[in-house]
């Protein structure tokens, strides 16, 4: 019997250690980084570098829901950054960096909005989650070298990551 995964996009700061705090994730089958939300064809790393390209730094999961929810996920997401600083993560700053959910259903949109109000609701944070919440467009996978940045590197400490 085959599993039927499904996909999750997001966009907290540097892309490095989102990935590899998601590939820690049980259920989550398999985490790549690359572009997304922007507006160039194709953009090379360099490209995002220079904040013109509309494209935020990103995470692309496949995850199996009978292992973990989305809501999960999104739990996790928020407790990885900083959802009210926009536009920056730490020392990071540029439209690259912004936090974002890029949804691939319906029930991924109201979930992320409905935690969104929540949050704000409750106060979990000083200011207001300014996190964008789109629909996922295409997703363009980074350069192989960024790929699990911290497995090959061992350089766990080289972006913010709260």
């Amino acid at each position: 019997m085959s599993k039927e995964y499904k996909s999750a996009t997001f966009a907290a700061g540097c892309f490095w250690g989102v990935e590899a705090r998601f590939r820690d994730q049980g259920g989550v089958v398999d985490a790549e980084v690359g572009y997304t939300g922007g507006h160039k064809l194709d953009p090379t790393y360099r490209e995002v570098c220079t904040d013109t390209t509309g494209h935020a730094e990103a995470v692309h999961l496949t995850y199996d829901p009978t292992r973990v929810s989305f809501e999960d996920l999104l739990e996790l997401f928020f407790e990885l950054h900083d959802p009210t600083t926009l536009n920056r993560q730490g020392p990071d700053v540029g439209s690259q960096y912004r936090s974002a959910i890029y949804y691939h259903d319906d029930s991924q949109q109201q979930a992320a909005e409905t935690m969104i109000e929540n949050l704000n609701a409750a106060h979990r944070f000083a200011d207001p989650v300014v996190t964008e919440v789109a629909p996922a467009g295409t997703f363009y996978r980074a350069e192989e070298y960024h790929q699990r940045y911290f497995d090959k590197t061992g350089r766990r400490g080289s972006c913010y990551f709260r």
